[in-house]
Protein backbone atom coordinates (compact mmCIF):
# COMPACT_ATOMS: atom_id res chain seq x y z
CA UNK A 1 0.00 0.00 0.00
CA UNK A 2 1.40 3.79 -0.78
CA UNK A 3 2.39 5.83 2.15
CA UNK A 4 1.06 8.94 1.55
CA UNK A 5 3.13 11.14 4.48
CA UNK A 6 6.19 8.85 3.14
CA UNK A 7 5.49 10.12 -0.37
CA UNK A 8 4.65 13.49 1.14
CA UNK A 9 7.95 13.50 3.60
CA UNK A 10 10.31 12.57 0.85
CA UNK A 11 9.22 15.70 -1.36
CA UNK A 12 9.62 17.89 1.81
CA UNK A 13 12.94 16.53 2.13
CA UNK A 14 14.06 17.27 -1.53
CA UNK A 15 12.30 21.10 -1.36
CA UNK A 16 15.46 23.27 -3.63
CA UNK A 17 14.86 20.23 -6.45
CA UNK A 18 10.77 20.20 -6.26
CA UNK A 19 10.62 24.21 -6.85
CA UNK A 20 12.83 23.67 -9.57
CA UNK A 21 10.64 21.07 -11.36
CA UNK A 22 7.85 23.45 -11.04
CA UNK A 23 10.37 26.40 -12.59
CA UNK A 24 10.70 23.50 -15.53
CA UNK A 25 7.09 22.93 -15.82
CA UNK A 26 5.73 26.10 -16.01
CA UNK A 27 8.89 27.23 -18.27
CA UNK A 28 8.04 24.69 -20.77
CA UNK A 29 4.14 25.70 -20.33
CA UNK A 30 5.12 29.02 -21.39
CA UNK A 31 6.81 28.50 -24.31
CA UNK A 32 4.20 25.79 -25.37
CA UNK A 33 1.73 28.70 -24.92
CA UNK A 34 3.53 31.43 -26.82
CA UNK A 35 4.50 29.17 -29.40
CA UNK A 36 1.37 29.30 -32.11
CA UNK A 37 1.97 25.68 -33.52
CA UNK A 38 2.14 24.19 -29.83
CA UNK A 39 -0.46 26.55 -28.16
CA UNK A 40 -3.75 24.24 -28.54
CA UNK A 41 -2.25 21.45 -27.32
CA UNK A 42 -0.82 23.50 -24.32
CA UNK A 43 -4.18 24.81 -23.55
CA UNK A 44 -5.30 21.68 -22.88
CA UNK A 45 -3.08 20.84 -20.50
CA UNK A 46 -4.21 23.64 -18.21
CA UNK A 47 -6.66 21.52 -16.17
CA UNK A 48 -3.72 19.53 -15.62
CA UNK A 49 -0.94 22.16 -14.41
CA UNK A 50 -3.74 23.39 -11.66
CA UNK A 51 -4.24 20.09 -10.81
CA UNK A 52 -0.31 19.34 -10.00
CA UNK A 53 0.08 22.60 -8.68
CA UNK A 54 -2.88 22.01 -6.41
CA UNK A 55 -1.08 18.44 -5.47
CA UNK A 56 2.42 20.17 -4.48
CA UNK A 57 0.95 22.31 -2.40
CA UNK A 58 -1.10 19.75 -0.90
CA UNK A 59 1.67 17.71 -0.22
CA UNK A 60 3.28 20.53 2.31
CA UNK A 61 -0.09 21.35 3.98
CA UNK A 62 1.02 20.74 7.45
CA UNK A 63 -2.39 18.26 8.59
CA UNK A 64 -5.72 17.33 6.80
CA UNK A 65 -7.95 16.87 9.73
CA UNK A 66 -11.78 16.67 9.37
CA UNK A 67 -12.37 19.59 9.91
CA UNK A 68 -10.18 21.19 7.27
CA UNK A 69 -11.19 18.45 4.96
CA UNK A 70 -14.70 19.76 5.10
CA UNK A 71 -13.95 23.49 4.75
CA UNK A 72 -12.09 22.99 1.53
CA UNK A 73 -14.71 20.52 0.25
CA UNK A 74 -17.21 23.48 1.13
CA UNK A 75 -14.69 25.87 -0.84
CA UNK A 76 -14.91 24.09 -3.74
CA UNK A 77 -18.91 23.05 -3.72
CA UNK A 78 -19.71 26.75 -2.86
CA UNK A 79 -17.30 28.60 -5.27
CA UNK A 80 -18.28 26.28 -8.51
CA UNK A 81 -21.71 27.12 -7.28
CA UNK A 82 -21.32 30.50 -7.19
CA UNK A 83 -19.35 30.35 -10.24
CA UNK A 84 -22.67 28.19 -11.99
CA UNK A 85 -24.87 30.52 -11.26
CA UNK A 86 -22.63 33.65 -12.71
CA UNK A 87 -21.93 31.97 -15.94
CA UNK A 88 -25.43 31.35 -16.27
CA UNK A 89 -27.42 34.47 -15.44
CA UNK A 90 -24.82 36.83 -15.91
CA UNK A 91 -25.87 38.14 -11.90
CA UNK A 92 -22.37 37.59 -10.10
CA UNK A 93 -19.57 38.53 -12.16
CA UNK A 94 -21.07 40.04 -15.84
CA UNK A 95 -22.11 38.17 -18.49
CA UNK A 96 -19.08 35.83 -19.74
CA UNK A 97 -18.86 31.93 -20.47
CA UNK A 98 -16.24 29.76 -20.49
CA UNK A 99 -13.88 28.29 -23.34
CA UNK A 100 -12.57 24.76 -23.33
CA UNK A 101 -9.24 25.84 -22.10
CA UNK A 102 -10.27 24.64 -18.24
CA UNK A 103 -11.50 21.04 -19.35
CA UNK A 104 -14.55 19.42 -19.06
CA UNK A 105 -17.94 21.54 -17.93
CA UNK A 106 -20.86 20.56 -16.02
CA UNK A 107 -23.69 23.30 -16.61
CA UNK A 108 -21.48 25.33 -18.69
CA UNK A 109 -18.79 25.46 -15.39
CA UNK A 110 -15.33 23.86 -15.61
CA UNK A 111 -15.26 21.01 -12.95
CA UNK A 112 -11.96 22.69 -11.97
CA UNK A 113 -12.68 25.78 -11.37
CA UNK A 114 -13.73 25.40 -8.21
CA UNK A 115 -10.69 23.79 -7.32
CA UNK A 116 -8.85 27.21 -8.58
CA UNK A 117 -10.32 29.13 -6.35
CA UNK A 118 -9.60 26.80 -3.38
CA UNK A 119 -5.76 26.72 -4.41
CA UNK A 120 -5.66 31.07 -4.48
CA UNK A 121 -7.58 31.12 -1.39
CA UNK A 122 -5.53 28.74 0.57
CA UNK A 123 -2.10 30.49 -1.04
CA UNK A 124 -3.02 34.00 -0.30
CA UNK A 125 -3.30 33.11 2.99
CA UNK A 126 -0.33 31.17 3.52
CA UNK A 127 1.44 34.29 1.91
CA UNK A 128 -0.40 36.35 4.79
CA UNK A 129 0.63 33.84 7.14
CA UNK A 130 4.42 35.03 6.64
CA UNK A 131 3.28 38.52 8.06
CA UNK A 132 2.81 39.15 11.59
CA UNK A 133 -0.61 41.52 11.06
CA UNK A 134 -3.43 41.31 13.32
CA UNK A 135 -6.16 38.95 11.94
CA UNK A 136 -8.45 41.46 10.16
CA UNK A 137 -5.50 42.74 8.36
CA UNK A 138 -4.22 39.37 7.20
CA UNK A 139 -7.71 37.94 5.83
CA UNK A 140 -8.02 41.72 3.56
CA UNK A 141 -4.36 40.82 2.60
CA UNK A 142 -5.20 37.82 1.20
CA UNK A 143 -8.68 39.02 -0.74
CA UNK A 144 -6.47 42.01 -2.11
CA UNK A 145 -4.11 39.57 -2.84
CA UNK A 146 -6.36 37.29 -5.64
CA UNK A 147 -7.93 40.60 -6.18
CA UNK A 148 -4.16 41.47 -8.08
CA UNK A 149 -4.28 38.10 -9.13
CA UNK A 150 -7.63 38.71 -11.20
CA UNK A 151 -6.38 41.90 -12.41
CA UNK A 152 -3.65 39.98 -14.37
CA UNK A 153 -5.54 36.43 -15.23
CA UNK A 154 -8.33 38.77 -17.08
CA UNK A 155 -6.01 39.97 -19.75
CA UNK A 156 -4.80 36.61 -20.58
CA UNK A 157 -8.20 34.54 -19.99
CA UNK A 158 -9.41 34.60 -22.97
CA UNK A 159 -5.88 34.06 -25.26
CA UNK A 160 -5.72 30.85 -23.05
CA UNK A 161 -9.63 29.76 -23.95
CA UNK A 162 -10.25 30.14 -20.46
CA UNK A 163 -13.14 32.28 -20.54
CA UNK A 164 -14.72 35.94 -21.72
CA UNK A 165 -16.89 38.58 -21.40
CA UNK A 166 -19.69 39.67 -23.64
CA UNK A 167 -18.10 43.28 -22.75
CA UNK A 168 -15.13 44.88 -24.34
CA UNK A 169 -14.48 45.56 -20.83
CA UNK A 170 -14.13 43.40 -18.04
CA UNK A 171 -16.71 44.89 -15.74
CA UNK A 172 -16.12 46.18 -12.13
CA UNK A 173 -18.87 44.01 -10.87
CA UNK A 174 -16.36 41.31 -11.29
CA UNK A 175 -13.93 42.57 -9.83
CA UNK A 176 -16.02 43.10 -6.70
CA UNK A 177 -17.32 39.19 -6.57
CA UNK A 178 -13.80 38.34 -6.83
CA UNK A 179 -12.61 40.70 -3.99
CA UNK A 180 -16.14 39.83 -1.99
CA UNK A 181 -15.91 35.94 -2.21
CA UNK A 182 -12.14 35.73 -1.52
CA UNK A 183 -12.96 37.86 1.64
CA UNK A 184 -15.47 35.40 2.50
CA UNK A 185 -13.95 32.10 2.06
CA UNK A 186 -10.55 33.53 3.77
CA UNK A 187 -12.38 34.71 6.92
CA UNK A 188 -13.96 31.12 7.11
CA UNK A 189 -10.60 29.97 6.71
CA UNK A 190 -9.45 31.83 9.89
CA UNK A 191 -12.86 31.21 12.13
CA UNK A 192 -11.98 28.33 12.02
CA UNK A 193 -8.49 28.15 12.27
CA UNK A 194 -7.25 26.18 9.50
CA UNK A 195 -3.81 26.00 9.66
CA UNK A 196 -2.18 27.53 5.83
CA UNK A 197 1.03 28.14 6.84
CA UNK A 198 2.89 26.34 3.96
CA UNK A 199 6.24 26.34 2.84
CA UNK A 200 5.81 25.79 -0.79
CA UNK A 201 2.57 27.65 -1.61
CA UNK A 202 3.72 31.36 -1.65
CA UNK A 203 6.08 29.75 -4.33
CA UNK A 204 3.86 28.20 -6.63
CA UNK A 205 1.42 31.60 -6.21
CA UNK A 206 4.90 33.82 -7.12
CA UNK A 207 5.69 31.66 -9.78
CA UNK A 208 1.98 31.60 -11.10
CA UNK A 209 2.40 35.47 -11.40
CA UNK A 210 5.61 35.42 -13.28
CA UNK A 211 4.00 33.07 -15.83
CA UNK A 212 0.69 34.93 -16.68
CA UNK A 213 2.55 38.32 -16.59
CA UNK A 214 5.33 36.85 -19.39
CA UNK A 215 2.61 35.35 -21.44
CA UNK A 216 0.52 38.75 -21.28
CA UNK A 217 3.78 40.18 -22.17
CA UNK A 218 4.38 37.88 -24.89
CA UNK A 219 1.10 37.51 -26.29
CA UNK A 220 0.32 40.70 -26.51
Amino acid sequence: MINIRNIAQAFRSNFSYLVSIIIIFYLVGFFGLTMPSTRPFFIHLTPFALLLSSLVVGLFHSKFSAKTILVFIFIYAASFIVELIGVNTGSIFGHYSYGHGLGVKLFNTPLIIGLNWLLLVYVSNSIMELSSWPLMLKIVGASFLLLVYDLLLEQVAPQLAMWTFSESVVPVQNYVAWFVLALLFSLLMKLLKINTKNRIAPIVFGIQIVFFIAILLNLN
